[in-house]
């Protein structure tokens, strides 16, 4: 394994940062990072049997602007899963697999663009990016579920990095798809006419900043909207709610020792089918928005999970996402708010094995769907279920209520505040990461919590608890265990793919915008559909015609047991031109 050793990077990258003190390639990193995760996570295997069928290849150098190694910390977890299938199949067949069959392999190139795949898709043999920048990917929808939002410069710039009126802290303002609520609580017209994105951004901006950070999370916090300030990494390590966090493994599950004991639960019979892979049969419901939430899914399917999503058309939701998180999954449009639509939810939760959701625990147990809820359904059927949680500042503490988003894990977390340190920043301004890190992350650690409790529950019962959290799928890049990259190294990096100006106003698509035109320029044979390097795969015939998508980044040696998607994605709610997929 390679040697590891950080110095303090208070000076360059702000209080508790730490830097490599000499560059680790990074498919020897991943594997150091695997061996780090592997140690610590409780429940996962120590038998160094199945550590040794590990394998990490691809670019030296990373992938990825600046010096945060999330594709370094995904492609650890990648690998978690592969360890996790290979356990799970042993089990299933009653028979240790050989070293060729259970090898595990993991590309970092590849599980650096998997956080970006929300770009990565072809329709028709276009380029979603390019449709972006066109300005046409609407015309792919029939049904619009961003109800007009992306179409307000001032709905977008709501949700970005603002000066406070504290000397030298930022603070992350958020309009939660739904900004004018936000700007009217702190006298600004949702209305006003800006005519660009950097008109209304500088009109926020002057409102913002007559704020200090201090008000600015008080007024939230009373009105219950999202935001977050832009703490330095020992800034929010110190806060209650960081110490609070820190108390909790990265990868949380846990048996519900309370909930009324249920028999072991072996995987479902494979007679009558010729599916080998490892979640075949197993049935997941979610009830998920945005990134994170999907990505579970998205992530379970690819293992061969049956996975319903259940969306309702009337809040809104990102149309692009779709394209490649709904892969492999049936969808189903239900209301909670109308009676027979929750009963069609808790009909289809009678013989789940795992139930995903993405809202706030005391929001989603209003509506008879919260986790002791479904433990006793799962005592009253004697078959226990897997409960998967994905939210903003894990289990418990004076801000597990919180809502939050991708870009609230980034600015507690301190990965805003060291990006914009990074970009030669010195005045607390903070830029959002690179790529949607936190929610790709989180939803990473949410299949992989919910693999392990799988594999649990069928040797020895029970039902479980997964919680991932994007504060914590941040942190865990931020910690010395990981270390950052020295700023010779991002500067060569930046030399490489010649990253296009990031800036604190900026969406999360735009910077990803930025990102994979850097990744076309230096490796463009990973993205096209056909070349012998490509990461993608693709499918003849969906909703949208031919698509092609970025494959499942692990590898296992036996092809009928490795990760794949059988069928491509469809649309969210269940309906695309009279279409029903559930």
């Amino acid at each position: 394994m390679a040697t590891h050793t950080v110095i303090p990077g208070d000076d360059i990258y702000g209080p508790g940062s730490y830097i490599d003190k000499e560059p680790i390639p990074v498919p020897q990193d991943a594997r150091r990072v695997f061996e780090y995760l592997a140690k610590t996570t409780p429940g996962f295997t120590q038998d160094q049997r199945h550590w040794d069928n590990v394998t990490f290849n691809g670019r030296p150098e990373p992938s990825i602007p600046g010096p945060i190694k999330a594709p370094v910390v995904a492609a650890a977890l990648h690998a978690m899963c592969g360890v996790v299938a290979n356990e799970i199949v042993e089990d299933r067949d009653s028979q240790k697999q050989s070293s060729e069959q259970a090898k595990v392999s993991v590309n970092t190139d590849h599980a650096a663009i998997w956080m970006g795949s929300i770009f990565t898709p072809y329709i028709n043999g276009t380029d979603v990016q390019d449709l972006f920048k066109a300005k046409k990917l609407d015309a792919l929808f029939e049904k619009d579920l961003e109800h007009g939002w992306m179409g307000s410069f001032m709905n977008l710039r709501t949700t970005a990095i603002y000066k406070t009126a504290t000397p030298g802290v930022w603070y992350q303002l958020h309009g939660s798809l739904d900004a004018p609520p936000v700007l009217r609580s702190m006298g600004m017209d949702p209305e006003y006419p800006a005519k660009t994105p950097r008109e209304a951004y500088e009109y926020i901006a002057s409102h913002v900043e007559k704020w200090t950070a201090d008000e600015l999370e008080m007024h939230n916090v009373r009105n219950g909207f999202c935001g977050e300030i832009c703490y330095t990494p020992d800034g929010w390590r110190k806060t209650e709610m960081g110490k609070r966090l820190a108390e909790h493994p990265l990868i949380n599950y846990k048996r519900q020792s309370h909930a009324i004991p249920t028999p072991p639960t072996p995987f479902p019979s494979r007679i009558g089918s010729s599916d080998r892979r490892p979640l075949a049969g197993v049935k997941v419901v979610e009830l998920v928005r945005i990134i994170a939430g999907p990505v579970i899914g998205n992530t379970l399917a690819a293992f061969g999970a049956d996975v319903i999503r259940v969306g309702c058309d009337k809040l809104r939701d990102l149309n692009v996402l779709q394209l490649s998180l709904n892969t492999g999954k049936r969808t189903i449009d239900l209301d909670l708010n109308n009676p027979k639509d929750k009963q069609r939810l808790h009909d289809l939760l009678q013989d789940a094995d795992v139930f995903v959701q993405g809202f706030r625990p005391k929001t989603i147990a209003r509506k008879g769907f919260g986790l002791n809820d479904l433990l006793s359904l799962a005592g009253t059927r004697g078959k226990g279920i897997v409960y998967v949680e994905e939210n903003a500042f894990g289990p418990d503490g004076i801000f597990h209520e919180r809502p939050g988003w991708q870009q609230i894990g980034d600015a507690a977390s301190g990965s805003s505040y060291v990006t914009g340190r990074s970009l030669g920043y010195t005045d607390g301004t903070s830029v959002l990461p690179p790529l949607p890190i936190s929610d790709m992350t989180t939803g990473l650690l949410g299949a992989l919590g919910t693999m392990l409790a799988l594999r649990d529950r069928a040797r020895t019962g029970g039902s479980y608890h997964v919680l991932s959290s994007l504060v914590a799928a941040d942190e865990i890049a931020l910690r010395p265990e990981i270390g950052l990259y020295s700023p010779e190294v991002v500067a060569k990096n930046v030399e490489t793919f010649k990253w296009g100006t990031m800036e604190p106003s900026q969406y999360v698509t735009e910077v990803l915008n930025l990102v994979m035109d850097g990744w076309k320029r230096v490796f463009p044979e990973h993205l096209t559909p056909g070349t012998e390097a490509s990461f993608m795969v693709g499918f003849e015939e969906s909703v949208w015609g031919k698509m092609e998508m970025l494959k499942p980044v692990v590898k296992i040696g036996d092809e009928a047991v490795s990760p794949r998607w059988e069928t491509p994605t469809v649309p969210n709610c269940g309906q695309d031109k009279g279409i029903t997929w559930l």
